[in-house]
């Protein structure tokens, strides 16, 4: 009446509906791991969780590729040469096979090296031939892969994601105490929804620690999914039932239903050949001094080194100065690395040291192997077979990734076109030529339903349908409740909701028109996900129940001590995961 001081009418409006559920977020991933930089400006972004939507803002505040560098070299060995159970080369002085990781072609010789081999009991020393091999291979690795993975993760259907930078190139490896800290500061971001460490994987060292600790993160803050990748990086590996068994007994057994498991690697359409220039190798002085060694297989191998590499020699004798490209050096300054560094990447140095007549003074002979990268390197894989192989092979290495970035993107991707219910399987992965190992049905046995319940869903190539995701399991596989992804992550994403939206009566009264109020608000909410196919049944009845109330869900006590209990009962929808159909002949009827 206070406000009513003129005659007329009055129009009072009153709240017909409850408040309603806001959807929380469900494919918001947080992604841990090296980068170039992290800054936003004049402010450090290290440890701190930086909200980015596309390619382009990871390099705005993250930087680009990591700065690649490889060796590429021919190498003499013996072949029949090993360690013994010392750890010790047999024979002495024999030189081991290189036995590359990113490329490599050996080739026989004629050679022969003369190794005195001493019995056992010692006798005299006799003399053995061992034969001589030539291997034409790349050296290197890549341990900064996040870049690329995120590449792959937006191809995949990624889209608003955080990033977590615990290091720059160069400076930092991944362990799992740099991955504990950003999980601390991850905390207090709740619309993370999934945690992603791709490069977990590229230190097995501290692997399992590291993906143990994403577990535990994600189960303490019962709002959020990780999907976890196997190492170590293939084909460095066992077999396949040996690598199953390492990260099955090692992740341990608490909080499985947070996490999924997805292999094998993926051959990944990242880097093309042009991201590939002769900035990123260094051609190794026997590079030039083998050169003859593979003519038979590549005739034009030899023509173009020595066309492009260049040698000079000169000598430095102790108290006396060189000067090289206008320089001077003393005798003690003369070192391949201090080199390498004034002259520049397009020069390889040699340094020996040889002892003159009279021990004083020593002599040094330098050799310097004058390249211009770029157009060696252009030349070479325009005219030199093996050394297009060579790329190839250094291609599929530096594009052979994990398959959790690509699948943080598919889950995006489905959670935005089909709901988060939909189980993240029997999708195409985009960017992907290949999977680094074929594996068929009967592999899959094992893998997709385990004993111990710790599955490893599968990604696998179809005939004329291309690369797609065959399984859709937890690590929580013995579960009826959280045996599968869908239904884990349904259920988080329900509580997250409804759990945002009952903030709003928190120290309201705790009476018969608060609990119609929030019983109405959680039906509604469930009642439009039933609709969009998110519960199961045919009625909403089947499909949620709410319960709230003295004598249903609390006691008297229960209000006394300011307790407001809520049951809520849905029917989750399951995926079909196995589709059983039965043919049987009828009798002919005309």
């Amino acid at each position: 009446m206070g406000s009513m001081k003129t005659p007329g009418v009055y129009i009072v409006e009153k709240n017909a509906f409850p408040n309603s559920v806001v959807e929380a977020p469900t494919a918001i991933p947080a992604f841990i791991g090296i980068t170039e930089k992290a800054m936003n400006g004049n402010d450090d972004l290290k440890n701190k969780p930086w909200k980015i939507s596309s390619m382009t803002e990871f390099i705005k505040y993250f930087g680009g590729a990591p700065e690649l560098s490889f060796t590429v070299d021919i190498k003499k060995y013996n072949p029949e040469a090993k360690k013994d159970e010392d750890g010790k080369v047999v024979p002495e002085n024999a030189v081991l096979n290189p036995e590359s990781k990113v490329f490599q072609y050996d080739v026989k010789s004629e050679e022969k090296n003369e190794f005195p081999i001493i019995p056992k009991p010692a006798t005299e020393p006799f003399e053995k031939d061992y034969a001589v091999n030539y291997a034409f291979y790349i050296n290197g690795e890549n341990k900064y892969t996040l870049y690329y993975n995120m590449s792959l993760f937006f191809a995949n259907g990624g889209g608003t994601c955080y990033i977590v930078s615990v290091g720059t190139y160069g400076k930092d490896t991944l362990d799992d105490t740099k991955v504990t800290t950003a999980l601390t500061n991850l905390e207090k971001e709740q619309e993370i929804t999934m945690i992603i460490v791709p490069e977990a994987v590229e230190n097995t060292g501290v692997c399992t620690n590291i993906q143990q600790n994403m577990l535990k993160h994600c189960g303490e803050m019962a709002n959020r999914f990780t999907i976890l990748d196997i190492a170590p990086k293939y084909p460095n590996n066992d077999q396949l039932n040996t690598r199953m068994e390492t990260f099955q007994g090692s992740i341990g057994s608490e909080y499985m239903s947070y996490g999924a498991a997805y292999y094998p690697w993926l051959n990944t359409s990242v880097l093309g050949d042009r991201d590939i220039d002769g900035e990123m190798f260094t051609w190794s002085e026997t590079f030039y001094t083998y050169r003859d060694k593979f003519s038979d297989v590549d005739r034009n191998l030899q023509a173009i080194i020595e066309k492009f590499m260049h040698p000079s020699s000169v000598e430095v004798e102790a108290g006396k100065e060189l000067t090289i490209k206008g320089k001077e050096y003393a005798y003690v300054d003369v070192t391949k690395e201090l080199l390498e560094k004034d002259l520049g990447k397009g020069i390889t140095v040699t340094v020996e040291t040889i002892p003159a007549a009279d021990p004083n003074p020593e002599k040094k002979v330098i050799t310097l192997y004058v390249v211009d990268k770029n157009s060696f390197h252009q030349a070479l894989f325009n005219g030199s077979v093996l050394y297009q192989y060579a790329m190839k092979g250094l291609k599929k290495y530096l594009n052979l990734l994990p398959p959790s970035a690509a699948m943080a993107g598919i889950y995006t991707r489905v959670d935005n076109t089909r709901g988060v219910w939909k189980a993240p399987a029997n999708v195409s992965v985009s960017y992907v030529e290949s999977t680094a190992e074929n594996i068929d049905d009967k592999e899959q046995e094992d893998l997709n339903a385990p004993m111990n319940g710790k599955a490893i869903n599968v990604i696998r190539a179809f005939q004329g349908e291309g690369i797609k995701v065959w399984g859709a399991r937890t690590l929580d596989g013995n579960s009826l409740d959280w045996r599968y992804i869908n239904v884990r992550r349904t259920l988080l994403f329900l509580e997250e909701s409804v759990k945002n939206a009952a903030r709003a009566y928190v120290f309201e009264p705790n009476d018969a028109g608060t609990w119609i109020n929030m019983k109405s608000m959680i039906e509604n909410f469930l009642r439009g996900i039933w609709k969009r196919g998110g519960l199961a049944g045919a009625t909403p009845e089947d499909a949620y129940e709410v319960h709230v109330g003295l004598g249903d869900t609390m006691t008297a006590e229960d209000i006394l001590e300011g307790i407001m209990r809520i049951t809520v009962l849905v029917a989750v929808t399951h995926p079909a995961e196995f589709i059983e159909i039965t043919f049987q002949q009828q009798a002919q009827k005309s």
